[in-house]
């Protein structure tokens, strides 16, 4: 049986290749679109008075599965607020990411630019909350901290 949804998950996806905003406003951009919201989170040179070099974002084995369902989980709890589509892509980097490059990012396309704007903060806040990615920073003193292992 094929459910009917005003909503589209273009993508939801892990990926160990460059992602951009530029790739995610593409995938979701449609005539029926009046707002296109994106989000780049970016890594920064700082964290916590200290001088970052570069980071590694490592996944459990669950998370690409655990990606789609935080995705699908919000397109479920959403459906049927849109007289339009709703379009939905995302993405969080794996593996060595250096300063300004770009680590999560989501884009959603609706026919209003409230939607848009709440469909898209809460798209960030669960997967950051929900997907189990852990993040190894490597500060130009030498030292190495993992945020989010054991959480």
């Amino acid at each position: 049986m094929v459910t009917e949804t005003d909503f589209e998950v273009v993508s939801a996806v892990l990926s160990a290749e460059p992602i951009s905003v530029d790739q995610a406003i593409a995938a979701v951009d449609s005539d029926t679109s009046g707002a296109v919201v994106s989000f780049s989170g970016v890594v920064r040179n700082h964290d916590g008075g200290k001088a970052v070099d570069r980071l590694s974002y490592s996944a459990h084995p669950t998370a690409h599965g655990v990606m789609s369902d935080v995705v699908a989980k919000l397109v479920a709890e959403h459906s049927g607020e849109a007289t339009q589509p709703v379009r939905i892509w995302a993405a969080h980097r794996v593996g060595m990411l250096e300063v300004g490059d770009p680590a999560l990012v989501c884009a959603v396309a609706a026919a209003h630019r409230g939607q848009a704007f709440a469909v898209c903060s809460e798209l960030v806040d669960r997967i950051k909350a929900e997907v189990p990615i852990w993040k190894e920073q490597f500060f130009s003193d030498g030292t190495v901290e993992w945020v989010g292992a054991g959480e």
